[in-house]
């Protein structure tokens, strides 16, 4: 059966549709999933209008209920969800079912938040009058999620969206539908009402383009490369559309010489090579100062070439596939590029498992510079770049000099040079001691510079983005 998108409460099967092809056995067609375009956007768009007054006025209770009952049934569902997720995108099986439980977690989260919304009464400078501040939802609201967290990210941008009483057309990634369609499948379950969440697959330039040119859409709400969140920006703030895009980074991990090894080197690890280097959080850059360079060197090259490789449900494996041919070819063209720019590429080799997929061998460069573009372009692999350098001061200034500011870390036993990085890093997320990559649910994130524009993802801090404020003078 093809499968096809979510309007106003009905599902939609095709006859004709792209495959889902799974990145560790390309024999392995994980599902058919139809393609839309702008009539099914439209539709979609059309039914969302339609349902917000509803929904939008609908008891906080009832749209709690709903939340927490999408969030049970994910975490019941977690280790078949994580199976399906591991199929089409190419994570690790304990990856994938950690990346579902996180995704109940934020609906159960947001279910607390649909009772938390509150407001302020204040008085008046002028005698007889109070003033009433509350917040409310936006209308019509458009994601656009990408194909690197294909669960959890629609789930931090639909339960904050409903939680605050919007309705909402998803556009999920072409190359990862599947986990989409069950999380639909799940709210329908969960008893959300006809129209309020609608599911459309297509393409950004179709069913995206629809998204974010309708006149009946409030907001728009993606994450997705650097060239496309900054045309989508641009394009809403032509249109006078409230707006929020995260476009990934290009993070430093910094390695001082007081550093406890196994913690520097267990970090630049998980942070570089985890979920094969695709997260935005990635630590792409580490930057190790003199005094522990070589011995910090050895052990990432030693751990790196030791990590196992291969078929993301097979419980022996460290490091899956990468998710798709552009993305495999645009990796091994970075090899080349460190090559020609002088570096020394450790690992990085194309390899062969039992069944043929997108695998290669995660890669060190070392002897690099700031300047080169493998330390300035995110990469988005199982690729990450070393940088010596002197001193603290010299790391932070390098860790800082880039056009993203996602997430930045450091190792260090000095409370004193932790406390001044935590302060002085150029980041939106700061780690000590920890991997640049992996957040929790219940706060706040997002970064600056290049790497954001508009409010905070997840927490309370979500509302700020799916609601506006009201103030009322009453007599």
């Amino acid at each position: 059966m093809v499968k096809g998108h979510f309007i106003n409460g009905t599902w939609r099967a095709g006859t004709t549709g792209k495959p889902n092809i799974n990145p560790s056995d390309l024999s392995d067609v994980v599902g058919e999933y139809v393609e839309g375009g702008q009539a099914e956007a439209q539709e979609a768009i059309a039914a969302a209008k339609a349902a917000f007054p509803s929904w939008a006025n609908a008891s906080p209770q009832v749209r709690s209920d709903v939340l927490d009952k999408a969030g049970t049934q994910i975490l019941e569902r977690r280790e078949e969800l994580g199976r399906l997720l591991a199929r089409e995108e190419g994570k690790t099986l304990p990856e994938a079912i950690g990346e579902v439980t996180r995704a109940g977690h934020i609906f159960k989260y947001f279910a607390g938040e649909a009772l938390r919304l509150n407001g302020e009464v204040l008085p008046s400078v002028r005698p007889g009058l109070e003033v009433q501040i509350f917040r409310q939802p936006l209308g019509v609201i458009g994601l656009i999620t990408p194909w690197n967290f294909p669960i959890a990210i629609p789930a931090w941008k639909l339960a904050p969206a409903l939680a605050y009483g919007n309705t909402v057309v998803l556009k999920p990634a072409d190359l990862t539908p599947a986990s989409a369609w069950a999380l639909f499948e799940i709210l329908e379950r969960a008893g959300l009402p006809p129209g309020v969440a609608n599911l459309v697959f297509g393409r950004g330039s179709t069913v995206g383009q629809a998204l974010i040119e309708s006149p009946d859409v409030n907001a728009i709400s993606i994450t997705g490369s650097v060239a496309t969140g900054r045309a989508v920006v641009a394009r809403c703030a032509e249109l006078g559309k409230r707006v929020q895009a995260e476009m990934g980074g290009k993070n430093p991990m910094i390695v001082l010489d007081d550093a406890d090894l196994d913690v520097a080197v267990n970090a630049s690890i998980n942070g570089a090579f985890f979920s094969t280097g695709q997260r935005c959080t990635a630590s792409s850059r580490l930057i190790v100062t003199e005094g522990i360079y070589e011995r910090f060197v050895a052990a990432m090259k030693e751990k790196t070439l030791a990590l196992r490789v291969g078929h993301a449900l097979d419980p022996q494996t460290e490091i899956g596939p990468v998710v798709d041919q552009s993305q495999f070819e645009r990796n091994l063209s970075y090899l080349d590029v460190a090559r020609q720019e002088g570096a020394e590429v450790i690992g990085g080799d194309v390899l062969e498992r039992p069944t043929r997929g997108y695998y290669m061998q995660p890669a060190l460069f070392l002897n690099t510079t700031p300047d080169m573009r493998v330390n300035r372009e995110e990469i988005f692999g199982p690729i990450a770049s070393i940088i010596r350098v002197k001193d603290y001061e010299e790391a932070l200034a390098i860790a800082n000099d880039t056009p993203f500011g996602l997430s930045a870390g450091i190792c260090t036993k000095s409370l004193a040079i932790a406390q001044h990085f935590k302060r002085h890093a150029a980041a939106g997320l700061v780690m000590i001691n920890a991997p640049t990559a992996g957040v929790d649910y219940h706060v706040p994130f997002g970064g600056i510079k290049g790497s954001n524009y508009g409010p905070r993802e997840q927490g309370s801090y979500a509302r700020e983005f799916y609601t506006t404020v009201k103030t009322v003078y009453v007599a």
